[in-house]
């Protein structure tokens, strides 16, 4: 039997990481595609591809942010806003090199460099939000650390 503790760990661990993993698992999966723009909406189809990088890594700022706030114990806690725009800006950098593997996809460091921006302004915006006390971060039964 799992004490009480362990448990709430286990369910902030699944709480707080696992939209992580899951939105990098899908950034993944659309990396992956030889075709992305014949999958997207057609209303994407004009949005600068720069912008879409953007918006991408924004969601996964705002993820990781959450994650490291309060899924995270002690200094990566503490910094959480850094660690969280150095995680998803380290993840478009696993995904550019990703991209050079897949047929008729390309690799730039611009495209990097719009995932910076976007892991920034996603770490930010949801800092902002999720200090707010119309929007809740905790769990319930699981108090913050």
């Amino acid at each position: 039997m799992t004490g009480r503790g362990e448990q709430a760990g286990w369910r902030r661990i699944v709480l707080y990481w696992g939209p992580v993993l899951g939105y990098a698992g899908l950034i993944f999966y659309l990396s992956a595609q030889s075709h992305p723009d014949e999958d997207l909406p057609s209303l994407l189809g004009h949005v600068n591809d720069k912008v879409l990088h953007a918006m991408e890594y924004a969601g996964l700022g705002g993820l990781c942010y959450r994650a490291f706030r309060w899924g995270a114990t002690g200094p990566l806690a503490d910094r959480a806003l850094v660690c969280a725009i150095v995680a998803a800006s380290l993840y478009g950098v696993t995904d550019e090199v990703h991209q050079l593997f897949v047929p008729f996809r390309e690799s730039s460091w611009q495209d990097w460099l719009a995932d910076v921006t976007g892991s920034a302004a996603g770490a930010v915006a949801a800092r902002r939000l999720l200090g707010t006390s119309w929007v809740s971060p905790f769990v319930a039964g699981i108090p913050p650390q």
